[in-house]
């Protein structure tokens, strides 16, 4: 695909790019097997093992968690109140999305909690090792510290278009606008009116500026993080793109990923 080739001219030192489509890889660039820094990308694998949480009944969404009022559902979807960095409660349950890595800290010191395992290793039984995610570890926050490679984060991306761990009503839940209307601050990209948010999943919708391409369909999900990277899904397209660099988010990122997708979903929509 000539599309992914365009990321080469990044200016990071080190740049993998995966495009998923029909279960397996059909595009690729860089070292697949090299491990980055996934910064807030880990907030997807996060959320995916409080998926399977769920699935399993370990914990409901509508529990008990974090600042009083608040539920499961609020922490994952950045509305339990919490200010960004610090278990701070800055707003009431439900009334804001505050989008906060100390929320998804204490959510899965809760999912670890009830699961009787220490978080890290949850994921890894949940979801790395079922999906053959060999080189993916959770090292620091569970909203910012996980490691993965290319080749791993195709693996999960497949998922996501074609779930087996969980349920394929589960993963159209958690990829759907909860708390609609609610206005918040997306990191990097200013005031969102509203801040669309799933189950741990960015929704794309109507806002703009974004990082994803401006043709990708509004069910469009995924997260970037600001080390450098994204994955995107595109429920419309089957297909997903998982990009990795090691060098941190900033205005060249916000310049070239949304025309660099655009361009993947252009050639991915002309070889359908």
């Amino acid at each position: 695909m000539q599309s992914v080739e365009v990321a080469a001219s990044w200016p990071a030192e080190n740049v993998a790019v995966a495009v998923v489509s029909g279960g397996s890889v059909v595009a690729s660039l860089g070292d697949q097997q090299r491990v980055f820094g996934l910064a807030s990308v880990t907030k997807l694998l996060t959320s995916y093992a409080v998926l399977v949480a769920v699935e399993e009944g370990a914990v409901e969404w509508d529990q008990p968690a974090g600042p009083p009022g608040a539920t499961v559902r609020h922490l994952i979807a950045h509305t339990a109140g919490y200010a960004f960095d610090k278990p701070e409660v800055q707003a009431e349950p439900g009334t804001r999305r505050i989008y906060s890595n100390a929320g998804f800290d204490v959510l899965a010191a809760f999912v670890g909690e009830a699961c009787e395992i220490p978080f890290p290793q949850y994921l890894h039984e949940a979801v790395f090792a079922p999906l053959g995610m060999t080189s993916s570890a959770l090292t620091g926050s569970a909203g910012a510290g996980a490691e993965s490679s290319a080749a791993d984060l195709a693996l999960f991306a497949a998922e996501l278009l074609a779930p087996k761990l969980v349920s394929a009503e589960l993963v159209r839940e958690a990829t759907s606008v909860v708390f609609p209307g609610l206005n918040g601050v997306l990191p990097g990209y200013g005031m969102q009116k509203p801040n669309d948010w799933g189950l741990g999943f960015e929704i794309r919708d109507g806002k703009s500026p974004h990082w994803t391409g401006t043709s990708h369909s509004p069910r469009t999900f995924g997260h970037f993080g600001q080390s450098g990277t994204f994955l995107w899904v595109d429920p419309e397209l089957s297909a997903a793109c998982v990009a990795l660099t090691d060098l941190r988010f900033g205005p060249w990122a916000v310049e070239a990923w949304t025309p660099f997708s655009d361009g993947v979903r252009a050639e991915l929509s002309q070889r359908a």
